[in-house]
């Protein structure tokens, strides 16, 4: 998975993690988060690949 997906899926995991907040659902709001760090390391994970060539 690329650069691009992995900040499509912290942006999306942002908004699941707003929407849970706002709504007071605790469960959606940990998945948001979970979501964002995925995300995260997903793209950390395309920046390691593209520096070790």
């Amino acid at each position: 998975m690329g650069k691009a997906k992995g900040k499509a899926k912290q942006v999306k995991g942002t908004l699941k993690e707003t929407a849970g907040r706002v709504t007071g659902d605790p469960k959606q709001e940990a998945r948001g988060h979970i979501e964002k760090l995925e995300g995260k390391a997903q793209e950390a994970a395309a920046k390691v690949r593209k520096s070790g060539k």
